[in-house]
């Protein structure tokens, strides 16, 4: 078996006689160079007639000098592009087993329903009569979103997770200032446990951050939250299940607590898709909550985005929802677009009323599963994540002991102290086996964390594989076998980059090297 090979870096690193080519390609494998090193300032993949004459308006900003940008003609932009997009890893190439990022299939049926006639082509400034059915997919969806987390209203315009957060902050805020609070309570309280974006929406809407730290198996202590807890609290945000992959098991009292002491109740809901048709955050006290339809409901991340994060609303917060929101009268739906048919509404929070082709790709995906499916959909990636922690207990260490997980697995870096190896040693191992990296170093309570989300659209076949690949190269690194991590990855179309200095020194303009 190949896995069982001794690893030997002579082999495939770069002075391995098959490595070396004339034109630097290695098979299918093009050495491909930046834009400005393959094309040239007077060429153009298209004719552009000399412009008429006329006044320009940009006083002493006008150009000096040619810009100097590279052209190729029409065949080579299209190579040029086409080749730098195979060196790109996508979830449609292999698992993409970042943590925190559920990085699932997306279903070609739901690129096909975004893309028919009236949802492909429609314009948000277009009369409302002429897009009826577009608005009632979207009321229909904003039902199933309130019906799942069992809340009493949305706001369908958020773009994405981050976007979503700054929205429910935003209603709290409204309505605590609705209750003349807004002066006293300033305070919003943020386990550690939390993901990264949600202490910057809290500040970014005016609130002070203040850190509750986790017990030690990982989730928030009622106790600790009780002490931070007084007149100046004006809301909790908790992620649950939390980003080290755990539902928290107090969440009922916590939200108990946070309300009694007068305070709202925020939930990321990055992680619904562990919990959808399982628990319903309503039902567990919950004032806000975002959906990152891009997660949960499989619409494309990236380069096919933007993404969409509705947020649900409780009864407390519903009031005070941002506009534009759907009505339905006699006439069909419209759309209410200003504070004077919503005074409480704390306001528009972006253009338009969303992002439509997400809309078409996640209630796509909701009518295709159906409810009994979007119930399997979070056992399975439930399942699916246990199946990986069970292969990999007995050589990688978990920072929580044997328990179970949720949609993800949390590995430190403990086991990998005695070898000298460390976390991203071994990510960038993973890469020269064909996969991409686990998210690692996050979240920042467990040293050297490893987090592996394989969601639910994996097969057995395929974890099976991955989890192969990872028990090999645990072996190695147990077995001292260091230079192949060390130097990882040789496989690669680049060798291992200085991150923290392309971080902090990120060059940005092209240089013609000796100019």
């Amino acid at each position: 078996m190949l896995m069982q090979q001794k690893f030997d870096p002579q082999a495939v690193g770069s002075e391995a006689p098959v490595a070396k080519t004339f034109t630097g390609n290695r098979g299918l494998e093009t050495e491909e160079g930046l834009i400005f090193e393959t094309g040239r300032p007077e060429n153009t993949g298209v004719d552009l007639d000399e412009p008429l004459p006329f006044k320009h308006r940009l006083g002493s900003l006008e150009r000096q000098e040619p810009a100097g940008l590279p052209g190729l003609s029409e065949p080579e932009s299209m190579r040029h592009y086409v080749r730098l997009s195979r060196l790109n890893y996508a979830i449609d190439a292999g698992i993409y087993p970042l943590g925190s990022c559920t990085m699932k299939h997306n279903p070609r049926l739901n690129e096909a329903m975004a893309r028919l006639p009236g949802f492909a082509d429609i314009h948000p400034l277009q009369p409302q009569s002429t897009v009826q059915g577009a608005l009632e997919l979207i009321a229909e969806l904003a039902h199933w979103l309130m019906v799942m987390t069992g809340m009493d209203a949305v706001a369908m315009s958020p773009r994405a997770g981050a976007h979503g957060e700054a929205c429910g902050m935003m209603a709290i805020k409204a309505a605590i200032a609705a209750k003349g609070e807004d002066q006293a309570r300033k305070i919003v309280l943020v386990p550690e446990s939390a993901h990264g974006t949600n202490p910057a929406s809290a500040a970014v809407a005016g609130f002070e951050v203040r850190t509750v730290p986790a017990r030690p198996d990982g989730t928030l202590d009622p106790a600790e939250v009780m002490r931070r807890l007084g007149p100046d609290a004006a809301a909790i945000m908790l992620t649950n299940p939390n980003t080290c992959g755990l539902f928290e098991k107090d969440v009922v009292e916590l939200a108990a607590l946070v309300h009694e002491a007068g305070a709202y109740f925020y939930c990321d809901g990055a992680n619904f898709n562990a919990i959808m048709g399982k628990t319903r955050p309503g039902d567990l006290g919950v004032d806000a909550m975002h959906i990152n339809l891009h997660k949960t409901f499989s619409t494309p991340h990236g380069g096919g985005g933007p993404g969409a994060g509705p947020v649900v609303l409780s009864s407390r917060l519903a009031p005070f929802a941002p506009v534009p929101f759907l009505r339905r009268d006699k006439g069909g739906f419209h759309l209410v677009e200003h504070k004077s048919e919503a005074p409480d509404s704390f306001g528009r929070i972006a253009a338009f009323h969303g992002q439509m082709g997400m809309f078409v790709r996640a209630f796509a995906y909701m009518l295709s599963h159906g409810a009994d499916g979007l119930r399997q959909a979070a056992e399975d990636a439930v399942l699916n994540a246990n199946y990986v922690r069970a292969c990999l207990k007995d050589l990688m260490s978990g920072p929580f002991g044997d328990r179970l997980c949720l949609h993800e697995v949390l590995f430190d870096e403990t086991w990998l102290r005695p070898t000298g190896l460390t976390t991203v040693d071994f990510a960038k191992a993973m890469i020269d086996e064909g996969f991409h990296p686990m998210t690692i170093y996050f979240p920042l309570v467990v040293h050297g964390a490893m987090l592996i989300e394989p969601t639910e659209s994996e097969s057995k076949a395929s974890l099976d594989l991955f989890i192969a690949a990872l028990r090999d190269l645990a072996l190695a690194a147990k077995r001292g076998e260091t230079e192949r991590f060390v130097g990882a990855p040789y496989l690669a179309p680049r060798r291992r980059l200085d991150e923290t200095r392309a971080a902090r020194n990120p060059i940005l303009k092209w240089k013609k090297p000796g100019g």
